[in-house]
């Protein structure tokens, strides 16, 4: 069922349970753009999320390879002949290839593409910093993921991450730009502050 989170910002959570949810994000503002596809076996709640939202989607960014962010792709590029873009580090086992490659500091539409390694290698974070939107990949979770009060970022864990250490330090890179709204996959998404929010997590105790 989806939800939408800010004007134009749809969570499409389309499996899982209390623990482990997957989810997608739809933004309607300029080109419909939807960020990750689900697992494969997820592609038919995502199908009726956009229909209850009413608007298809025109462009797919992944943010990551991992199976639960790029699961979909066929089916979903299929039923929608998607324009996609994939992360140039991404290994991509798919029947479509990508339309696009980025990087880091590429621009997709309003989106600013900004690579927060650790997590994953290819782990990318999308930020529209007009709208106030930044879309964090797994560059960080919701704070809810381990047990802490909802509407705060917190790492992903350490079991589900290559490298803890430079996914921390990718984290300051995120506060070189400015957005009100952290919209991440585990746990629940930021809508108010998202950035003061992430530099005091990244920062404290305050620095001297």
């Amino acid at each position: 069922m989806p939800t939408e989170l800010v004007d134009d910002v749809y969570d499409i959570t389309c499996g899982g349970d209390a623990e482990k949810r997957y989810r997608v994000f739809l933004c309607t503002r300029g080109v419909p753009t939807l960020f990750d596809t689900g697992l494969a076996q997820t592609t038919d709640a995502v199908h009726e999320g956009l229909r209850e939202i009413g608007t298809e989607p025109e462009r797919l960014i992944i943010t990551h390879g991992d199976g639960d962010h790029i699961g979909g792709f066929d089916a979903l590029v299929e039923q929608y002949e998607l324009e996609t873009w994939v992360p140039e580090q991404t290994d991509l086992e798919t029947d479509y290839d990508p339309d696009h490659r980025y990087g880091d500091g590429d621009q997709i539409g309003q989106f600013t593409a900004v690579h927060a390694p650790g997590h994953e290698a290819d782990n990318h974070a999308l930020i529209d910093e007009d709208a106030g939107i930044a879309v964090m990949g797994d560059a960080v979770s919701g704070a809810d993921q381990r047990g802490l009060p909802a509407g705060y970022f917190h790492l992903p864990p350490a079991v589900y991450s290559q490298n803890l250490n430079e996914a921390e330090a990718s984290l300051e890179r995120l506060l070189e730009y400015e957005f009100e709204v952290g919209l991440v996959y585990h746990g629940s998404s930021v809508t108010e502050n998202a950035r003061s929010k992430l530099d005091r997590y990244v920062n404290f105790p305050s620095k001297p």
